[in-house]
């Protein structure tokens, strides 16, 4: 395989655009393929080349990179008729972001090594602070000598880059870190609105407890948001809704019982059903409000 100078880009969401302007800064050339065109407007006046069909950016590229909402959307840019699987060049990369199913990931590389492409799952954790700064953390799994070809790729988006396991163990890894990230900011939110209901100033109390044992990365990231009622998203709610829903979903197939993502996955489906769904996970907050007063 030649160096790879030429990546496709799909999904330029909250994450994905900064994703693939840092590629660029890493020295890549770099192309995308958007439904809307008229949202990638300002890649093209950076240089990006916009391409008017999947099949016209796989043709174009020797690695492709995606990154979409759902399950669904995978499943269309790689196994619908004229997507990735049938217009990707022979040996190409075909690297998704997108925090999807373990089982998924291994289907799209069982059905990709068939056909001769280098598939891996690689989701990622950091957030749109993380993708914008280049330090997402990327949790990769498929082919070991896969991933160490693609290091340079994946060091152009994060600084924490990890190798899981066969296909479908970065999305597996994804899981658990969603699972984590349940509890704790689950936690964040119920210790703020005691600490409120107890009139405590709460920026006073961030400020005593952030370094101690129960400072974490949700407290820091969005212990001051939730005091100010900022909701806006870093990180959409209905995605975590999807990606927690996936977590249940492996963990029934082991016959794990968890019952802290139970109980916070139903409350955020709660606040989607509220039409909440648009807003930023730290939105959990306002379920604490509204159900003690």
């Amino acid at each position: 395989m030649t160096e790879i100078r030429d990546i496709g880009f799909i999904g330029t969401g909250i994450m994905g655009k900064s994703m693939l302007r840092n590629l660029g800064k890493a020295g890549y050339t770099m192309h995308c393929y958007a439904r809307h065109p008229e949202k990638v407007a300002d890649l093209k006046a950076e240089g990006v080349t916009l391409h008017p069909s999947i099949s016209d950016l796989a043709g174009a590229c020797q690695c492709l990179i995606t990154i979409v909402g759902f399950p669904r959307d995978v499943e269309e840019v790689y196994l619908a008729p004229g997507a990735l699987m049938d217009s990707a060049r022979p040996g190409s990369f075909l690297i998704d972001m997108t925090t999807t199913s373990p089982t998924l990931a291994r289907k799209l590389y069982e059905e990709g090594t068939k056909r001769g492409f280098h598939v891996l799952d690689a989701p990622v954790t950091g957030g749109d602070t993380g993708a914008r700064n280049g330090t997402l953390s990327i949790l990769v799994g498929g082919k070991k000598e896969d991933f160490d070809v693609l290091q340079p790729v994946f060091q152009g988006m994060g600084t924490n880059i990890n190798y899981m396991g066969e296909a479908g163990m970065g999305q597996h890894a994804k899981m658990a870190n969603q699972i984590m990230i349940a509890g704790a900011l689950s936690g964040v939110c119920e210790a703020l609105r005691y600490a409120q209901a107890n009139g405590l100033d709460l920026e006073t109390l961030l400020k005593a407890v952030s370094t101690g044992a129960a400072g974490s990365a949700q407290l820091n990231a969005f212990g001051p948001k939730i005091i100010q009622g900022d909701y806006a998203p870093g990180f959409f709610l209905k995605h975590f809704i999807k990606d927690m829903g996936l977590a249940e979903e492996e963990a029934e197939k082991k016959e794990l019982k968890l019952p802290v993502l139970h109980q916070v996955l139903k409350e955020y489906r709660s606040l989607a059903k509220e039409g909440k769904g648009d807003l930023g996970t730290q939105a959990l907050f306002t379920y604490y409000e509204k159900s003690n007063g």
